[in-house]
């Protein structure tokens, strides 16, 4: 049942940070990196989102379901 959980907080997890979180983040202030911090918001989620998917898939091919 854990895993069932961790696993489904993992897909979640990049839908709820780019698309419900987004209006609250929606701001130019603070700057970071150079950027807006909305856009350093993506940026960053684009890089988190992969890690994602690669824990799910570390999850199921630990649990052998990757057949």
């Amino acid at each position: 049942m854990k895993v069932k959980f961790a696993i489904f907080l993992l897909v979640l997890l990049p839908f709820i940070s780019q698309l419900v979180v987004l209006p609250f983040v929606n701001r130019i202030d603070p700057i970071i990196l150079g950027l807006p911090f909305l856009q350093f918001w993506l940026f960053l989620w684009i890089v988190l989102t992969p890690i994602c998917t690669w824990g799910i898939y570390h999850i199921q091919k630990s649990e052998g379901s990757l057949d």
